[in-house]
């Protein structure tokens, strides 16, 4: 089993990957046609910012509860692949990025949750 030193990175790495290339995705990337850049960003990312915190600090708390994002993010990333064939590359590394950050939270969860145990 992976140390949480690790699986804190490598959350942390699925977390600003899908903040990063969501950014450059609708910024400079394939920047939306039917409605204004600004909106999809902001619709994107801000949901984005609310863990960053308490995931930066470590806090089991907010690792747990942003998996539900991760989720989100992984069914955006679906569906985009999907649906469109130009943007298929990106939704797939959103698929990854986002499956990162879920799985290495979860396992960061029981790690920390079984070290907090064990004195």
């Amino acid at each position: 089993m992976p140390g949480n030193r690790f699986l804190y990175a490598l959350t942390l790495f699925g977390y600003f990957g899908t903040l990063t290339l969501l950014t450059a995705w609708y910024g400079w990337l394939a920047p939306p046609t039917l409605f204004p850049t600004a909106l999809v960003l902001l619709v994107l990312l801000v949901p984005l910012l609310f863990p960053l915190r308490g995931l930066l600090h470590g806090r089991r708390y907010t690792f747990a509860w942003s998996c539900f994002l991760a989720l989100l993010y992984f069914t955006h990333g679906v569906m985009e692949a999907y649906s469109n064939e130009i943007a298929r590359p990106l939704g797939l590394l959103e698929v990854t990025f986002s499956s990162v950050w879920f799985l290495a939270a979860m396992a960061y969860i029981k790690t920390d949750a079984a070290g907090s145990q064990n004195p």
